[in-house]
């Protein structure tokens, strides 16, 4: 039951992580499950730790790495991204949640699509404006933010699952105050 959950609360994380990158975790869980013990990957996700796809993926977040911290790049980027994103929180949902919870699969895809979905439509919709009203300088900043933030939710949700959800919370309390701080300066400026 214990494992269970936090396998759960993991899922939720790598998936929400995906939103923002999807090559990020996507990267994490394959070399967690290639060399610890940490992350355990049954068929068919133990592709995931081939290092083919290792290669791959590296190749991937590099490309997107650069993309996103370019405007006119990364408008193109999230449109691409739409259908990646919530594809790879689909398969860290299910690759994460397979050994411990053994739910539908179907189930575990849609529930990545969603998590992984949600984050990025957030993220693609902030971003145009963030473009807008800083004439695209504040790009490369927001992204290495996101970069950033994608890598510490990864390792938060495999290392420590549980306060994955405190630490979603937290963020969705800071989304908040930075929209509401925006709203009052564009509503006084």
């Amino acid at each position: 039951m214990i494992e269970g959950l936090s396998s759960l609360a993991s899922a939720f994380g790598l998936s929400a992580s995906a939103g923002l990158n999807a090559y990020i975790p996507m990267l994490i869980v394959s070399l967690l499950g290639r060399f610890t013990s940490l992350v355990q990957l049954e068929k068919p996700w133990d592709a995931l730790t081939s290092w083919w796809i290792i290669g791959l993926l590296t190749v991937l977040l590099v490309v997107e790495t650069l993309a996103d911290k370019i405007p006119v790049v990364d408008s193109i980027n999230d449109v691409i991204q739409t259908i990646v994103r919530p594809t790879a929180g689909a398969v860290l949902f299910a690759a994460t949640t397979q050994s411990a919870i053994h739910i539908h699969p179907v189930l575990a895809l849609a529930c990545g699509v969603i998590m992984a979905g949600s984050v990025h439509a957030v993220k693609a919709g902030a971003r145009p404006v963030l473009t807008a009203t800083t004439g695209g300088t504040a790009n490369p900043l927001v992204s290495t933010l996101e970069d950033i933030l994608a890598i510490v939710t990864s390792f938060i949700a495999i290392i420590f699952p549980y306060l994955i959800v405190i630490w979603v919370l937290l963020l969705a309390l800071l989304i908040y105050l930075i929209a509401r701080r925006h709203r009052e300066r564009t509503a006084t400026g």
